[in-house]
């Protein structure tokens, strides 16, 4: 059992756990002790992987009693435990002549329909060929928009996942933006391909998201994550040669945590096609990756609040699925 005396972490889009942390701090008062420190923070703090929750503690971020500590050390009850996660160290992103589907622009947003295999910003293993990269050499004057090291990015899409995202290109877009989001002004269409006939033909996942309780690299419904609410309607149901069914769906996320379409569908037992991750380790229906494509995006401009809807037509990749079955 713990209480909070520090801030809550703020919402973000489609954030990964130690993106959405950073520059927060956190302490709490231990009402029953006995266990190990890092096995403690784990619980207290799902947001964070356990190996984050060792280094924080190693780099002197974690103290106990306003001392440093380690991660083996038991707690005890009335103990006080402080964490800090670090803002990310502000760097110059390397601008990269990369394709770019341009959807929409002007002196305030892009709008890009981006590809499958691009990560949206730089990372561990992805530190170049983003969809950062390629808009600096677009937009030059776009580094530090938004005081981040991920400039004009307001939400993200999964590597694996092709669609609509928008950038903003100064300040006040940027801000304009956020709030949207923060405020779920922002309505998102996805379309994707189930494994399995689902029924009925509208529903509401109203499932909390949070970090495998086992496989901390996962997301998964757990009773301690965050609210996430994903609406769904049928647009076609379908069979492959053997007559195993298939069920093409638009998907309205009403939240935005990290893998939420892929969480909630497979944990209600319709897997997407081709998912790595959530999916069957012996996929029935052959695809190049998930079946998750970024269709549509409503917004309102930041600057004249005009209503805009921004759509991204499906891949060639994906249409080559569908085009293996028939109608069930």
């Amino acid at each position: 059992m713990l209480t909070w005396d520090g801030d809550e972490v703020d919402e973000v889009e489609g954030p990964e756990a130690e993106e959405a942390t950073a520059g927060q701090r956190w302490q709490m008062t231990v009402t029953t002790g006995g266990e190990r420190l890092d096995h403690f923070l784990v619980m207290a703090l799902p947001a964070l992987t356990r190996s984050a929750l060792q280094r924080l503690i190693e780099t002197g971020e974690v103290t106990l009693n306003g001392a440093a500590t380690r991660p083996a050390q038991k707690v005890r009850a009335g103990d006080v435990v402080t964490v800090h996660v670090p803002s990310p160290r502000p760097a110059t992103l390397a601008a990269e002549p990369l394709p770019l589907a341009i959807l929409y622009e002007d002196a305030d947003l892009l709008v890009v329909d981006k590809a499958a295999g691009m990560p949206v910003h730089p990372g561990a293993g992805n530190p170049s060929g983003t969809l950062v990269n390629a808009v600096l050499a677009h937009c030059p004057d776009l580094q530090g928009v938004g005081g981040e090291v991920r400039p004009g990015i307001v939400h993200r899409l999964d590597k694996d996942t092709s669609g609509v995202i928008v950038v903003a290109k100064n300040d006040a877009a940027h801000q304009g933006l956020q709030r949207q989001f923060k405020t779920r002004a922002v309505h998102k269409t996805y379309v994707a391909l189930l494994i399995g006939a689902l029924k009925p033909d509208e529903g509401l996942i109203d499932a909390p998201i949070g970090r495998h309780p086992v496989q901390r690299q996962k997301m998964a419904v757990v009773a301690a994550g965050r609210e996430a609410r994903t609406r769904w309607h049928v647009l076609a149901h379908l069979q492959d040669a053997t007559g195993r069914p298939y069920t093409l769906v638009e998907a309205y996320p009403e939240t935005g945590r990290t893998h939420q379409i892929r969480v909630h569908f497979a944990w209600l037992g319709y897997p997407l096609v081709g998912d790595a991750t959530y999916g069957p380790a012996h996929p029935p229906l052959p695809a190049p990756r998930q079946f998750l494509h970024a269709r549509e995006l409503m917004l309102h401009h930041p600057s004249t609040g005009q209503a805009l809807t921004f759509q991204a037509p499906l891949p060639e990749e994906l249409s080559a699925v569908l085009a293996t079955l028939t109608p069930a």
